[in-house]
């Protein structure tokens, strides 16, 4: 089969790969001029000027992303040596916090919560019970139920130094507002799900490297197309069967573009379409262009490095999070790979203007870290970084017409808006060409 991909974002890469492992013929279409979509590199300055390779949102992956890391493996990455991997930590400038042991699950979980400073004994238990009666109900809660509603009767004190950042980093939706039950899917997933499945994987590459310009040389390397800098003007059906992009013919169709760009492709299509197409056409498009999303703000910023060329005890730590102090997180990316003193701050649920956010980031370094005379080299605000990840909502669905699919970490399934979503996506709906009878399994 020919098969159009549009969008070499990490769930295209992962469909075209997907595709062509099953004997087709894949041509990618970019509008950008890198791969990579919303988890990508660019080129930046540091502070003295001179060239600064950065990344357009720092993201984390956890262990239990194996679709994620078997992809990198085959398209020739070293998983290992581009990822640093770390027990799960969340811990603060003061030293308090979670930080799990190396031990299998559910132990390594009841462990760290025992051992977690800053929180009384009270508290750790109160966390562990409420922790054993979610696995009791098999991480299931009501489809209205949200994650402050699911925590409710923890002390605020655990609220504050952990469900809320745990739940704004995976959902990227304020737990006043995040699904309770998607919540739990990734709590399962992460922390009861195998051993290091929790572990963090922070990269030491730029994202680019990390997976879609690899992911785009296997491709070509095996017959495939990928034209970046294209970006797909009118989406068809054909006159007989299968579908025409720009006036090519191919016979199915992978829409990997974002949930916007889909939904006027397919909305342009259903005007042109059968009679029969119409109307799953627009009800289709209604769906994604009925997302609501949320923005993550990164800010890189640059200071002068100890004598052991770190500005931070570890590669990672958490920050207390408010309406003046937004970034949740602040990675030291020379200890990832960067150049020492490079700091990136990232503000998940993003709400303020780029030039509010980046003051209050660097005021903020200043009275929780101690970091005075911080200069920003770039701050970068992804409008669309995820869906916003509320209870009850309507996501669409992966087939749309006949040889014509979407996929994404928009698309219905399980998960919150992740990087293993997106592969994860991409890999069904794939998997699905070749037997187009059977739906693919949600994400």
């Amino acid at each position: 089969m020919r098969i159009a991909v549009i969008g070499a974002g990490w769930a295209g890469m992962a469909g075209a790969i997907a595709a062509v492992q099953a004997g087709h013929h894949a041509t990618v279409f970019e509008a950008a001029r890198t791969t990579g979509g919303r988890a990508r590199a660019l080129q930046g300055s540091a502070a003295d000027g001179a060239p600064l390779r950065l990344d357009n949102g720092q993201h984390i992956l956890i262990g239990a992303y194996t679709e994620s890391l078997r992809l990198m493996r085959l398209v020739g990455v070293d998983a290992d040596a581009a990822l640093l991997r770390l027990p799960l930590v969340l811990r603060f400038p003061d030293g308090n916090g979670l930080r799990l042991p190396s031990l299998p699950p559910p132990w390594d979980a009841v462990l760290g919560i025992a051992r977690a400073r800053g929180w009384s004994w009270g508290e750790r238990l109160a966390l562990l019970r409420k922790a054993h009666a979610w696995q009791r109900a098999g991480f299931a809660c009501g489809p209205g139920e949200t994650v402050a509603g699911l925590c409710a009767d923890l002390p605020q004190r655990l609220l504050d130094g952990f469900i809320d950042p745990l739940c704004v980093a995976a959902l990227n939706t304020p737990a006043q507002e995040a699904c309770g039950q998607v919540f739990l899917r990734v709590l399962q997933d992460s922390l009861f799900n195998g051993r290091g499945g929790s572990n963090l994987l922070l990269p030491r590459v730029d994202l680019g490297a990390l997976f879609p310009e690899a992911a785009a040389r296997w491709l070509q390397g095996q017959g495939a197309m990928v034209c970046t800098g294209q970006r797909v003007q009118t989406l068809a059906a054909g006159p007989q069967d299968g579908w025409r992009v720009d006036g090519t013919a191919f016979d199915a169709v992978l829409l990997a573009a974002s949930s916007t760009e889909a939904a006027r492709l397919v909305s342009q299509c259903a005007q042109t379409a059968p009679y029969a197409l119409t109307v799953p056409l627009c009800d289709w498009a209604a769906c994604a262009q009925a997302l609501r999303f949320e923005a993550i703000t990164t800010v890189y910023a640059q200071g002068t490095p100890h004598a052991d060329g770190r500005l931070l005890p570890e590669p990672m730590l958490a920050l207390q999070g408010s309406a003046t102090d937004p970034a949740q997180f602040v990675f030291d990316r020379g200890q990832l790979g960067g150049p020492p003193g490079l700091l990136a701050f990232v503000a998940s649920a993003s709400r303020s203007e780029r030039a509010q956010t980046e003051r209050q980031v660097l005021e903020q370094a200043r009275r929780q870290l101690g970091l005075a005379g911080l200069q920003a080299v770039q701050t970068v605000v992804e409008k669309r970084a995820t869906f916003a990840c509320t209870p009850g909502l309507q996501r669409p669905a992966a087939a749309i017409a006949p040889g014509l699919w979407a996929c994404g970490d928009y698309i219905a399934g399980p998960y919150p808006a992740t990087l293993e979503g997106a592969v994860r996506s991409g890999t069904a709906v794939a998997q699905a060409l070749t037997a187009p009878s059977t739906p693919p399994a949600p994400a």
